[in-house]
């Protein structure tokens, strides 16, 4: 995106936002991400970058843990990876351990449920790979304090063997040497030290000479020696070139794994990124549930509906304040591009000019927004803005002179894809050549299909927004009766200046007041009034609105707990009816067990029977059996009834229709016609049937006795 001026982001408190976004990161891969904030143009980058963030937020707000607990900052490890010979610490090791560990769990909590769940977070690791052997280089040489384990290497754990050996073998001559000198009251309060990595025992100074051995150095009052005593010398020079020893095979293991992790070295540092970038993502979300932040609805060409927006900076600290954040309500698009804003000083004209233009970079940064998640955002290539004042020094031009100069900007870089925000648009100069100049302005801006806001004092420019197709009217709300701004945006009419209203309430000399008043164009004053009193009316027809709405939303209210009642009664009903289906069927189970064990012992008894007549009395049962004479009679009976009480009559079948099902002979109503087939509603039970297996009935008459 492209800004004017240079200073359009500080103007609109971009920097601020970005500072609360700092306070939020814990790595410093999501700090500089912070400090490089761009404001993109793509949609797909920007839904993308949105889509994170809200996912990441639903994580938060329903206390589900997301595995990124290290704070890893390893710039430093990871270049030192890459250089040839470069050898890494135990320490440093175990911070890459971390990397690691925490990437392994990334890639555990992106089970299938989650990866469809949260798309977006996935996607963070959709060019990556976990990588096990990282873990077990690491873990088969160093242990979680960062030490070479002793089992690193063979050497190491003979040469650590032997040092063991030698330092109790040391241990215990030195108790011995001690006992004795103590015994001479030769030692020091100290006893016994290390220097110069050497075991050395501390005499006093005037008995130096009575311990044979080396003097490795006084105490700085002179009043104590250092001395190997002559017996440890060996055992000390052995100990001392196992330890070179153990330093050496140590720094050559830790070489080796240093080049072995070399080799992953370009797969740790996407690692590292991945991390940082969930830490990011983090940041955004735990800040936009600071401002109540939402996902609203982006469309990819200049549009702009917002709805409850709030300015964020100004939310949080009315929050801490415990003072009430009133929100923004607009709409700028192909038929209304530029709002012209009016009404008294103080009345939040400017606030809401830069609440609309920082939502607006906070957007287009991938930033969730503190708006309705039905509000609708389009996308722009440019922001111009020109708030207060602006004078140069550096062309040495008046106030005015410094406004037309961006205003002339504005003209010859503006087009369809720019939002321009203009706070006094015409101010500074003589009002009428001000205000002519205003118009031009604004003019060729809506001529070239920009979009924008504009705040003014000046008449015509209200006129000529109420005239003009493409401009629209918007005023700021005013308790004329406590001469009090209640900072709320009302479209689509102009906002009175109320000069002499708060002049009166004030106290001021009424004869002044009326020399002001025959000062002032008639014309000019009586629209002014107007607007004036228009403006109350507004106020009290919003007012009988909202008591509407309330009434409105109740009966919304009270529909749903009727629905809810009607649902459940529904529900009842055909958990009954699938009851009484499922005793049908098993009633009907229990017939064919029976009818299968019936037939058995027919084909047994058959089979045993000798006698002819035997074999005929079995078929006679078979045939029974199979071909039951009540249940064509109970069908006949069945028909019979139908056929008293309905007559098939010659019409089309509708919805409604009396019908009766060809199949089983039972008559319901059409509820539903779906192509060729019908649902008919049989007592409580909707049943699907092909249209050619019904047949359209009425009731007889009753017959006169």
């Amino acid at each position: 995106m492209k800004f004017f001026p240079e200073s359009a982001l500080v103007q609109l408190e971009f920097d601020k936002i970005k500072a609360l976004l700092e306070e939020h990161c814990n790595t410093l891969y999501a700090k500089s991400k912070t400090l490089e904030l761009r404001i993109h143009t793509r949609k797909e980058y920007i839904e993308k970058e949105l889509q994170q963030t809200h996912e990441y937020k639903l994580l938060i707000q329903h206390s589900m843990y997301f595995p990124n607990d290290y704070v890893l900052n390893l710039a430093k490890e990871l270049q030192l990876l890459g250089i040839p010979g470069a050898v890494l610490t135990g320490e440093q090791f175990v911070q890459l351990r971390k990397l690691a560990d925490s990437i392994q769990q990334v890639f555990r909590w992106f089970n299938t449920e989650r990866r469809t769940a949260y798309p977006a977070l996935a996607d963070v690791i959709r060019d990556t790979y976990y990588e096990k052997v990282v873990l077990e280089l690491i873990d088969a040489i160093i242990d979680e304090t960062g030490t070479v384990k002793d089992n690193a290497s063979d050497d190491l754990a003979r040469i650590r063997l032997s040092l063991f050996k030698k330092r109790n073998e040391l241990r215990r001559l030195f108790d011995r040497i001690l006992q004795k000198l103590s015994k001479a009251g030769y030692t020091a309060d100290i006893e016994e030290s290390f220097l110069n990595g050497r075991r050395v025992v501390a005499v006093f100074a005037e008995q130096k000479r009575q311990v044979k051995g080396i003097l490795h150095g006084e105490s700085d009052t002179r009043k104590t020696a250092y001395i190997e005593p002559e017996e440890t010398i060996e055992l000390n020079n052995e100990i001392f070139a196992l330890e070179n020893e153990e330093r050496r095979e140590v720094y050559r293991i830790l070489r080796d794994l240093t080049s072995r992790l070399s080799a992953y070295a370009s797969l740790l540092k996407t690692w590292h990124n991945v991390l940082g970038e969930f830490d990011f993502i983090r940041a955004k979300a735990r800040l936009a549930i600071d401002y109540n932040g939402n996902y609203p609805i982006l469309h990819d060409k200049a549009h702009l509906h917002l709805v409850q927006a709030y300015h964020p900076l100004l939310y949080l600290y009315n929050q801490r304040s415990k003072k009430v954040t009133v929100p923004v309500d607009l709409q700028l698009d192909e038929r209304q591009r530029i709002l012209v804003i009016s009404g008294p000083n103080a009345g939040g004209k400017t606030v809401t000019l830069k609440t609309v233009g920082l939502l607006q970079l906070m957007l287009q940064s991938g930033l969730l927004v503190p708006v309705h998640p039905a509000s609708q955002f389009g996308i722009f290539k440019q922001l111009m803005i020109h708030i207060g004042d602006t004078q140069s020094l550096e062309f040495e031009l008046s106030t005015y002179s410094a406004h037309l100069q961006h205003m002339k900007y504005f003209i010859e870089h503006s087009n369809g894809k720019t939002l321009f925000f203009i706070d006094e648009l015409g101010s500074g100069s003589d009002p009428n050549l001000g205000g002519a100049f205003a118009e031009v302005i604004l003019e060729e801006l809506n001529r070239k299909h920009a979009m924008g806001i504009v705040t003014t004092h000046y008449l015509n420019l209200k006129v000529m927004a109420n005239k003009t197709p493409g401009i629209i009217n918007g005023a700021m709300a005013f308790d004329e009766s406590n001469l009090m701004p209640q900072y709320k945006l009302m479209i689509g009419k102009p906002g009175s200046s109320y000069t002499f209203s708060i002049a009166e309430r004030i106290g001021l000399d009424p004869r002044l007041i009326a020399r002001a008043r025959q000062l002032v164009d008639e014309g000019h004053f009586r629209l002014d009034k107007l607007l004036n009193r228009t403006e109350q009316d507004l106020r009290e027809i919003e007012k009988k609105e909202k008591e509407l709405n309330k009434l409105i939303r109740e009966n919304e209210r009270l529909k749903k707990e009727m629905e809810t009642v009607m649902d459940r009664e529904r529900h009842r009903q055909q958990v009954e009816l699938l009851k009484q289906q499922n005793r049908i069927a098993e009633e009907r189970i229990q017939y064919m067990k029976n009818m299968e064990r019936k037939l058995k012992q027919i084909v047994v008894d058959w089979r045993k029977a000798e006698q002819q007549e035997d074999k005929k009395e079995l078929m006679k049962q078979l045939h029974a059996l199979l071909f039951k004479q009540n249940q064509q009679q109970k069908a006949e009976k069945v028909s019979k009834k139908i056929q008293s009480k309905y007559q098939p009559v010659n019409v089309e079948i509708n919805i409604g229709t009396k019908v009766l099902m060809k199949k089983n002979h039972q008559v319901g109503e059409v509820k539903e016609i779906r192509g060729k087939r019908a649902v008919v509603q049989i007592g409580l039970m909707p049943i699907t049937v092909a249209l050619e297996d019904l047949v359209a009935v009425m009731e007889k008459p009753p017959e006169q006795g």
